[in-house]
């Protein structure tokens, strides 16, 4: 009988250990380069006219909103970072179709509520539905995801169509990577960091950076002196090799042939590839005949229960399938086996990911000034099969300080980072 590991490579599953990681740094690298200039890439490098000069000035606050899933907060954001008066209440459209002036109302009451209790006068607002952003820092939404039932709102910008119904004044909208990015400048205190990059990995992943490249910056409309903050959407990077699992999870995903590197490392995802697996080595006799008929009769695996059953932990209050697929000690044994693998690449590749954005920016030569990453997430923070932010780290320290002399600093963790990453957008 094969092992678990030659099992997997048969399958053209890349184990952690044999992932080429430069030619990949080097692949993203190229992706990100072509998107700038406007050629084929898979990297869309969406340009946010958002800056990140000056210092966050201390004990200011900014009224704030954050939309961006079935519901909508609001709050005060002050700086060190702390958010009060925070309210959530239903996105509009969650509870059935609406017109424009019923979804503005809702955002308009809140900014009413908060406006008095702030010290700066632009309102920040945190948009993560699809849209183009604009010079002004306006968002024109392209289209809804989470089922949002509000027709009337594609094709609008938002920000301009809310400040009509206030009667006025200034607001900064940014997605969530991009305020996750503007979150770590809150964590600066007396260090100085050469750059910045805002990291999510949780349902699904996405990068934003710094872009200094003069040209990139002028050919966007903004001062050549200057840089600019860019969206890569790097989820959709596609120069990468994938296993007959990712393949089948591909097919059956609702987006087959997007947003690849996203289904390789992201919460959505892993559950569905460690079922792949599961299924072909049930298949090929690696499973005893009951597991193996159980295994195979299994419609779906939450990324939560694979990664609980690789730990070997119990959550309270949540049982968990494989536990009793995998009764027998050897099968629960090879199970672990075939599983672990998956949270071991996501791991790496994530490293990967974030060492070429590092490397873009172009800074971090001096150790004194480090490159900061942001990073937000479920998958990146409570993923338990590995300790998963320990070996990002690890091979980051590999990759750029040790091979390259640059240098990053994981900040500490920002909690609400959409919403202080907004606040500075409206503050800066």
């Amino acid at each position: 009988m094969k092992t678990p590991e030659e099992f997997l490579n048969d399958n053209g599953f890349v184990l952690a250990e044999d992932i080429d990681r430069q030619s990949l740094i080097a692949a993203f690298i190229d992706e990100m380069e072509k998107g700038l200039k406007g050629a084929p890439s898979s990297l869309m490098m969406v340009p946010t006219y958002v800056g990140i000069d000056g210092k966050v000035p201390p004990g200011a606050t900014a009224a704030v909103l954050d939309a961006g899933g079935t519901n909508f907060r609001g709050g005060i954001v002050s700086i060190p970072p702390a958010v009060a008066e925070k309210q959530n209440r239903p996105m509009p459209g969650t509870k059935g179709e609406v017109d424009e002036e019923t979804f503005y109302a809702a955002f308009a009451d809140e900014v009413r509520r908060l406006k008095p209790l702030a010290s700066t006068k632009k309102i920040g607002w945190c948009f993560s539905y699809p849209a183009e952003a604009t010079r002004t820092l306006d968002a024109k939404l392209v289209r809804w995801t989470k089922n949002i039932q509000a027709p009337a709102i594609v094709g609008q910008y938002v920000g301009a169509e809310l400040v009509k119904r206030l009667g006025g004044g200034e607001i900064a909208i940014v997605n969530d990577t991009v305020a996750t990015l503007l979150a770590a400048k809150a964590t600066e205190g007396d260090r100085t960091y050469s750059s910045y990059i805002g990291f999510i990995l949780g349902t699904g992943t996405n990068c934003a950076y710094v872009e200094q490249n003069a040209n990139i910056v002028k050919v966007a409309g903004l001062d050549p002196d200057g840089s600019m903050i860019v969206n890569a959407e790097s989820g959709g990077f596609d120069k990468i090799a994938v296993s007959a699992f990712d393949r089948a999870l591909d097919a059956k995903s609702g987006n087959p042939g997007h947003q690849i590197f996203e289904k390789l490392i992201s919460g959505a995802y892993l559950g569905g590839i460690g079922l792949e697996i599961y299924k072909a080595a049930a298949k090929e006799g690696l499973f005893s005949k009951k597991a193996a008929a159980a295994i195979g009769g299994l419609g779906a695996l939450e990324t939560m229960d694979l990664d609980n059953f690789c730990a070997a932990f119990k959550k309270e209050g949540r049982d968990n399938v494989l536990d009793a697929i995998f009764a027998d000690a050897d099968d629960a044994r090879m199970a672990r086996r075939l599983g672990v693998p998956v949270f071991e690449r996501a791991a790496v590749l994530t490293a990967i990911h974030l060492a070429a954005f590092v490397l873009k920016s172009g800074a971090g030569n001096d150790p004194s000034e480090p490159v900061a990453i942001n990073a937000d997430g479920s998958t990146y923070y409570k993923t338990r099969a590995i300790p998963f932010a320990e070996t990002v780290a690890r091979e980051l320290d590999d990759m750029l300080v040790q091979r390259r002399n640059v240098h990053y600093a994981i900040t500490p963790q920002v909690e609400d980072s959409p919403m202080v990453g907004a606040a500075i957008a409206a503050m800066l």
